[in-house]
């Protein structure tokens, strides 16, 4: 802020000068100098937004985004806004594609999509895939092919090359979901030790997770104002903004309960249920729980337990006490039934009748 104050002063202009053309100039004054860091529109955004806010900047005053950076800056956007997609989530399909817009950026900043063709998409994901695991590389390719429908949409590029990225090879249900089996997940929660306020916050979300299947991103989203306490609901924020109720068993709301009167501190900033526990008491983030989860499994000698395994946990009890695959599939919320039906391959007993004996008879 200083150093535009500087510069404005330098050519006798004032705050309300500040147009699209105007923050370009600074900008490459900027770089001239030899600065390394806030040398992109988007590092301005912060002061033209409140300089907007005041009325000093004037709404078709400002920049208009140029460079890759300002590329990924609108298709985050058009993620959140049009996609419905979660603000991390648009965040990672960014990262994911940074280096393929990047490299169509050249030596003057300029992004050229217009002159993309269908050897430059492939031969991206040839370059980048082969280095990524399985699960990576179908992430950039998924990505890939989101920004790719973009640009087409924004008419950055003349027709969709969408179709031209190929599919990274990897059968659906081909893997079995790996849960904890009952004497580890009663170690995972002895590990929590409940006289201290992180081991009631741990065990709290521990309870969640492996009771309720939920996923790390909905434990963190969870609010003191989703739960319901008479009704013995709450509200669970998952995927694409959807809400949905799912009911709150007895032994998981006696966790959470626990946690708010004897965990949660005074100070705790905002309405979430789980906080940090060193100040400042900010709300838990994804990576907090996937931490939390860690520990536990750590402590309990278990190794590295993630907490999309405690998902599978949830599911594989329900199997054994003979709920129904439509069942688990809402308490999961599941969007389609094929997405429940890879719990199928791990009910052994209901598989065994359906098993041909071996040619020749046991060894």
């Amino acid at each position: 802020m200083a150093h535009v104050s500087r510069w404005l002063a330098s050519d006798g202009l004032g705050p309300d000068a500040l147009s699209g053309e105007v923050v370009e100039r600074f900008l490459a004054a900027r770089r001239a100098a030899g600065y390394t860091s806030y040398l992109t529109p988007k590092a301005l955004a912060p002061l033209l937004g409140y300089l907007r806010e005041l009325g000093v900047v004037p709404p078709d005053r400002m920049p208009v985004l140029s460079g890759a950076e300002a590329v990924l800056e609108r298709y985050r956007i058009y993620l959140v806004s049009e996609r419905g997609l979660a603000a991390v989530t648009a965040r990672g399909y960014v990262d994911m594609v940074r280096a393929f817009v990047v490299s169509r950026e050249d030596d003057e900043g300029a992004v050229d999509l217009w002159g993309l063709t269908a050897s430059d998409v492939l031969g991206f994901v040839l370059a980048e895939c082969p280095r990524r695991g399985r699960c990576s590389a179908k992430l950039v390719v998924t990505a890939l092919r989101s920004l790719l429908g973009f640009l087409h949409v924004e008419g950055l590029i003349a027709r969709s090359l969408a179709p031209v990225v190929p599919s990274v090879a990897n059968w659906r249900l081909a893997g079995l979901p790996r849960g904890l089996e009952p004497e580890q997940v009663r170690a995972l929660l002895d590990s929590c030790g409940r006289s201290r306020a992180a081991g009631r916050r741990d065990y709290a979300i521990l309870m969640l997770l492996v009771r309720l299947g939920m996923r790390r991103g909905e434990v963190a989203r969870l609010g003191l104002d989703d739960i319901d306490w008479r009704a013995g609901e709450l509200i669970v924020r998952g995927k694409g903004n959807r809400a949905e109720q799912l009911p709150l068993p007895v032994d998981v709301g006696a966790a959470v309960v626990a946690y708010l009167r004897d965990g949660r501190p005074a100070t705790a900033q905002g309405r979430s249920v789980f906080v940090r526990v060193k100040a400042p008491h900010r709300a838990l983030t994804p990576g907090g729980v996937t931490q939390v989860v860690i520990a536990a499994g750590n402590r309990a000698g278990l190794g590295d337990v993630t907490a999309h395994r405690l998902r599978h946990t949830a599911a594989s009890e329900l199997l054994r006490a003979g709920a129904p695959l439509i069942e688990i599939g809402q308490l999961l919320r599941h969007r389609t039934e094929l997405t429940t039906t890879i719990y199928a391959k791990v009910d052994r007993d209901r598989l065994r009748p359906l098993a041909r004996p071996w040619p020749g008879g046991a060894a």
